[in-house]
């Protein structure tokens, strides 16, 4: 992937990147990951029978025990446990809702063999969503801070997983810029 490019203008305007056939396996396979994860969270939240009989989702009220969910799933209250607790069941399925779109979107809009991915303006911003997911779920499987080095790390099993991190925020970086510039 080179990058992104706008083409057209006003509702005819896409923004286009190409992808060869490794990229977009591994994009597809790290977005299919997250709606996995996703799903069986929202698929695991508890029975309520309120919520069954006034057709509202409810979520779990306890924060995620898996540090990527976590990451994913932040609590809503940092103060208070109860109120989050609260938040979390009222919210949790929304925001996992939104989570889950976003990544269908890009599956949808990436080409499975690699090759030409055309988006609309709100399209982008679903795949700029799930981009910014799936590197948060690496970055806190490989434990990424702010003050990291950007040198890769000699162990070549981090360094390649590092590798794809940076390969994340550069596709979402050129999709942003692009993004802004079509405005």
């Amino acid at each position: 992937m080179k990058g992104w490019r706008s083409h057209g203008r006003g509702a005819r305007q896409r923004l286009v990147g190409v992808f060869d056939e490794q990229e977009a396996l591994l994009l597809r396979g790290l977005v299919g990951q997250l709606l996995d994860m996703l799903g069986e969270r929202g698929s695991a939240a508890p029975v309520d029978e309120l919520a069954e009989l006034t057709g509202i989702s409810t979520g779990h009220s306890r924060t995620p025990e898996d540090a990527v969910l976590a990451r994913l799933l932040p609590d809503f209250h940092r103060e208070d446990s109860e109120l989050s607790s609260m938040l979390r069941t009222v919210r949790e399925p929304e925001l996992i809702e939104a989570k889950s779109a976003a990544a269908k979107v890009v599956l949808d809009t990436c080409p499975a063999e690699g090759g030409r991915a055309e988006v609309t303006l709100e399209q982008a911003d679903a795949w700029l969503a799930s981009l910014n997911d799936v590197r948060l779920a690496l970055g806190t499987t490989l434990g990424v801070t702010e003050d990291m080095a950007d040198d890769l790390p000699d162990d070549p099993a981090l360094a390649a997983h590092m590798g794809v991190y940076q390969w994340l925020t550069f596709v979402q970086d050129a999709l942003v810029q692009t993004r802004s510039m079509a405005l």
